[in-house]
């Protein structure tokens, strides 16, 4: 790996003194900064550098804006924010990897960093760093049990839907080509006579579909799509993209959006089982037979217990990392905030599990606060 990159404050008198004195040891950033080798594990970003930084300008080394991305996710802090906050904060710039008189990388610095690893590398440069961290998990002994669980979540995409229809209305462009109108559930409404009637809950932007292995809570797979794209169309890919991370389940469980008849037949062509909710129809109209005995099966039961734990990433992902509404403009920026968004609960889920130390907890929240 080259090694013409910027040098850092690290190696000057005080070292990592202060920061010894100063980050306590239980501290989150802490244990998240030793937790893996951020030179091996950003070495492929070199190439998002001019002459794979052997040409032109002396760049900063790539995994310091890298880990500053991962507090912007971390903290749910814009570029802007996270700037600030690692100038501010004695830990953040510690895991970033900066000498305690160090500035930090400037927000336009940081957008100009993401944009260029989508122009070399496309969305899949982000899903690659994820995929690393999923298999950093195995090789780190942490269990990996025999359930998948799968959901879709939507995020809101970045626009103002009223003055977007004037703009079209106008001849002119939306301003995000790649979002679509959506369904996500069911509301009560009352209608002018006084009935209470059903009717869809739409939203306007994207879906990221996501596996989770119940035991671990790692999140193993994501796909991204607009959001009118169905929950269950995106089954196959998911499984796909885990046997491609080396996770080896038995049971895949689901809510009703998933019941499917070529996911179930996916499921049993691979000696998989399905617990992909049934709806009621199946066993009324055939009660006996193949929808019968996948409804009896322990193995339906065991994972439809599981599928709390997706709803609760879910619900993390958007209350505590800003899932719920879209960061930038477009699928493909979309896919960098849903693939950062996983690969930050991976981290913290990794921290937990092998450190024994929580981010939304004592010392590493109060300071993430201040």
């Amino acid at each position: 790996m080259p090694r013409r990159f910027r040098p850092s404050g690290r190696d000057s008198f005080w070292g990592d003194t202060v920061f010894e004195m100063a980050v306590p040891q239980e501290h989150f950033l802490r244990q998240l900064r030793g937790l893996l080798d951020w030179e091996e594990f950003t070495q492929d970003l070199v190439e998002v550098y001019k002459g794979k930084a052997e040409e032109g300008g002396v760049p900063v080394h790539p995994s310091i804006p890298l880990r500053m991305l991962l507090v912007s996710y971390l903290y749910d802090l814009s570029e802007r924010q996270t700037e600030e906050y690692v100038n501010d904060s004695l830990a953040a710039k510690y895991f970033v990897g900066l000498a305690v008189h160090e500035r930090a990388m400037d927000h336009s610095s940081l957008t100009v960093f993401k944009q260029r690893v989508l122009e070399k590398k496309g969305q899949e440069g982000f899903e690659a760093l994820f995929r690393k961290v999923v298999r950093l998990a195995k090789e780190k002994g942490i269990p990996f049990g025999k359930i998948q669980v799968v959901d879709a979540t939507h995020s809101i995409a970045d626009v103002d839907v009223q003055k977007d229809k004037e703009r079209k209305d106008g001849g002119a462009k939306p301003r995000d080509d790649d979002a679509a109108w959506g369904s996500k559930g069911r509301r009560n409404m009352k209608t002018a006579d006084g009935k209470v009637v059903q009717v869809n809950k739409s939203f306007y932007g994207f879906k990221s579909h996501l596996s989770v292995n119940a035991e671990s809570e790692i999140v193993t797979a994501v796909a991204v799509t607009p959001g009118n794209k169905t929950d269950g169309q995106q089954f196959e890919e998911l499984e796909k993209r885990d046997e491609a991370v080396g996770v080896e389940a038995e049971i895949y469980a689901g809510d009703k959006g998933y019941d499917d008849g070529d996911n179930h037949e996916l499921l049993r062509s691979k000696g998989k089982h399905s617990a992909l909710c049934l709806k009621g129809y199946r066993t009324k109209l055939y009660p006996t037979g193949l929808w019968a005995d996948i409804k009896a099966s322990q193995e339906y039961r065991d994972g439809l217990k599981q599928r709390y734990k997706i709803e609760q990433k879910n619900g993390e992902a958007k209350s505590r990392h800003g899932l719920g509404k879209c960061r930038y403009v477009g699928l493909a920026k979309y896919a960098l905030q849903a693939y950062m968004t996983a690969t930050v609960m991976n981290l913290k889920r990794m921290v937990v599990l092998l450190c024994g130390v929580s981010l939304h907890g004592g010392k590493a929240m109060q300071l993430a606060r201040g």
